[in-house]
């Protein structure tokens, strides 16, 4: 109800939707389960296929034509639809000797459950009044915003819409928000003004360092929020908004804004100080540097215009930083050549300034002219000097450590699960839990307060970050996500969490990651080995998992076809098949339908289609000797036979997971690096193995 609420409320009526999209995520599916018994089928001469011919011949929707009285043409609707699970047991499916109905009650339970076994589960846990933490299913409800909206109105309109809800619902249902994308903006929007003030501020203090007048600080000071109003003008029509890149870009170019202002300023300063008329001086002095100003501006341009030359999601993620620096940087141009003259007029008055022979006399003038004075003399040492200094620098530039994006802070982090490729939706739930056990525990330890977790058993949470790759669903896999009471917590906690993790659970592989700004990369080193080839592939992926394990820096070594998935292998003797007129589809359709069971119809209830399954009951498929007694029908005739007359069972092994990159299989070797410790420092010590490895390969390799 309350995503058909949200989608339906928000919007407007002079306007696109504010929601565009809601997906739920953990909601169990309902399902009538038929559960029989085979031998009691058979000794009414029934095949399990033959429920779906009878149910289907019942459960009807189809129109009975059409009569024509008079001038009124009147619909035939024929009545038999199901209407409750009482319907499909009050079927007849045949008569006994004496003439008396076999309803299928008779020979069937009729179950009403969610899906057995559940293929997702969702779980939130929070501290209650006391403190003490409570862990209770959940649905998650991603609630997308539409195109063109402001994120702030957005997330008014949802509270609203949920607040107008909790009435019509019961009192002791919990509604919290997990993610909220809107906090995240806010805060950044707050960093950004917060940087604005400091920006100005500073301005402010070293104008009045540097002139020594309150004037030109002012003039200084006006010229920021006039270049930002411009620059937002300039973004609105090219279309960038402010997002995560593009507050990050004003955020570097405040530091830029102010030069071509101070320059102008400085001029008008000279020629009211040479005893020019104001009107004069607030024009000739920006005009004579007008060029060197120019060219100032376009060189700072330019060194970023490179970042769009990026291709893929990181070119397209970085889009924004030259375009708003290009903005931002004109603006500031435009600004010294009118807003400056026209303030400046007003507000700068002539004051007399030392000349350039009385400024090399004394302070430190004349200290800048004598070292000046001394390079040139001695032009050889001095190149020398700068060559030394450019040595030194790119000494220290080799031992930087690289890494293009940074974490992001953030509230949030998450943990990803991963459990042997064959683990069933239990044993991941379990390792979930203890996992949660833990970051309670943690979070206690080291006074880091978590208020929140949300789990997600055999799938990932709905994409609640622009970096986050959400991963498929299985159910060997689940992920936690957290939420801390302080953003700066994040980043310590992280570390001693994963520790604690890897030390305590070892049956599954657990990441403990933070928010990334940048395009999703999942674990920061992966090498990928291609071909066609399985076991040349499992032979190279194994030699890269070596290496990489022989680095002290990197950790969690994995690939992501993981282990081989123990499987049971129905060998079919043809022969006997052929005798018996059993093909090996039906031994297909048999196996599948007694285990898994077979959709027959549905049970329409409002809105919703429940489907109803015909499946062997629990007892008749417990264990895998089960299957030698499994009836298969011949799908020409009446004919049976006990499965394990016309096959044996064999065990072996099997890849359970094939991924593809390009058309061609690939294995990608992954690991985390210690902390402290980048990405770039463990690919420099692998990459010279890696090279050696990769010209033994085979061609196509």
């Amino acid at each position: 109800m309350i995503s058909k609420v949200l989608l339906s409320t928000a919007r407007t009526a002079d306007g696109p939707p504010l929601v565009s999209k809601v997906t739920r995520s953990g909601v169990l599916n309902e399902k009538i389960y038929l559960l029989y018994s085979q031998e009691r089928l058979a000794s009414y001469g029934l095949k399990p296929s033959n429920l779906e011919n009878i149910l289907n011949a019942r459960n009807i929707t189809a129109p009975g034509g059409q009569i024509t009285v008079g001038t009124k043409g009147v619909v035939v609707n024929p009545s038999g639809e199901f209407t409750s699970e009482a319907d499909i047991g009050n079927v007849i499916i045949g008569v006994t000797s004496y003439g008396a109905p076999i309803y299928l009650r008779n020979l069937v339970d009729t179950v009403r459950a969610y899906d057995d076994p559940p293929q997702f589960l969702n779980y939130y846990a929070w501290r209650d009044t006391e403190g003490h933490w409570q862990r209770t299913r959940a649905v998650s409800i991603s609630v997308q915003m539409g195109k063109g909206e402001k994120i702030g109105r957005f997330a008014k309109s949802v509270s609203q819409t949920l607040a107008s809800l909790k009435d019509r619902l019961p009192p002791d249902l919990i509604i919290a928000k997990a993610s909220n994308q809107a906090d995240q903006v806010e805060e950044n929007i707050h960093l950004f003004m917060t940087s604005l003030y400091e920006a100005i501020a500073l301005v402010v203090i070293v104008s009045l360092i540097g002139f020594w007048e309150w004037r030109s600080a002012v003039l200084m000071a006006l010229s920021i929020p006039i270049t930002l109003l411009m620059t937002f003008g300039m973004m609105d029509v090219l279309g960038i908004d402010l997002q995560q890149v593009s507050i990050a870009t004003l955020i570097i170019a405040l530091g830029l804004l102010v030069d071509d202002p101070v320059v102008a300023g400085d001029a008008i300063k000279r020629d009211l100080a040479l005893g020019h008329p104001p009107v004069v001086s607030a024009w000739l002095g920006p005009t004579k540097l007008a060029t060197a100003i120019m060219y100032a501006t376009v060189t700072n341009i330019v060194a970023y215009l490179p970042f769009l030359m990026l291709t893929g999601d990181t070119g397209k993620f970085l889009y924004s930083l030259p375009i708003v620096i290009t903005c931002s940087l004109t603006a500031s141009r435009l600004v010294s050549m009118t807003f400056i003259p026209l303030l400046g007029y007003y507000l700068l008055r002539p004051k007399a300034e030392p000349t350039v022979h009385e400024r090399r006399k004394r302070g430190f003038g004349a200290a800048y002219y004598h070292v000046g004075r001394l390079a040139i003399e001695h032009r050889r040492l001095a190149l020398l000097i700068s060559f030394a200094f450019l040595a030194v620098g790119a000494f220290i530039a080799r031992n930087l450590k690289l890494q293009f994006f940074p974490k992001d802070l953030s509230h949030m982090a998450y943990v990803n699960i991963f459990l042997p490729e064959d683990a069933p939706l239990t044993a991941t739930n379990t390792i979930a839990a203890n996992v949660e056990r833990i970051v309670q525990q943690v979070s206690a330890e080291e006074h880091r307060p978590v208020t929140s977790l949300n789990t997600f058993v055999g799938g990932g949470a709905p994409r609640f970050w622009y970096s986050l790759a959400p991963e498929s669903r299985h159910a060997n896999y689940a992920q936690v996500v957290m939420v801390l009471s302080d953003e700066h917590d994040t980043a310590p906690f992280v570390p001693v969490l994963q520790a604690r993790l890897s030390q305590q659970i070892t049956e599954a592989r657990i990441d403990v990651r933070q928010l990334e700004t940048g395009a999703a990369v999942g674990l920061p080193i992966q090498i990928r080995v291609s071909g066609e080839n399985t076991p040349s592939l499992r032979t190279a992926a194994e030699e890269v998992n070596q290496i990489l394990t022989s680095i002290p820096q990197a950790m969690r070594v994995r690939d992501d076809w993981g282990e081989d998935r123990f499987a049971l292998q129905l060998k079919i003797d043809p022969d006997r098949a052929n005798l018996a007129g059993i093909t090996n589809l039906d031994v297909a359709h048999a196996s599948a339908g007694g285990l898994s069971g077979d959709q027959l119809t549905v049970l329409r209830e409002g809105h919703k289609q429940i489907p109803i399954v015909s499946r062997l009951r629990p007892e008749e498929r417990a264990q895998p000797g089960d299957l030698q007694n499994l009836y298969v029908y011949s799908s020409s005739g009446t004919q049976k036979v006990p499965l394990g007359q016309i096959s044996h069972t064999e065990y072996s092994l099997q890849d359970e997971v094939i991924r593809r990159r390009n058309q061609f299989r690939t294995i990608t070797v992954s690991c985390a690096h210690q902390p402290g410790v980048l990405a770039s420092e463990v690919m420099k010590q692998a990459q010279p193995r890696l090279a050696t490895l990769a010209s033994r390969l085979a061609p196509g390799y």
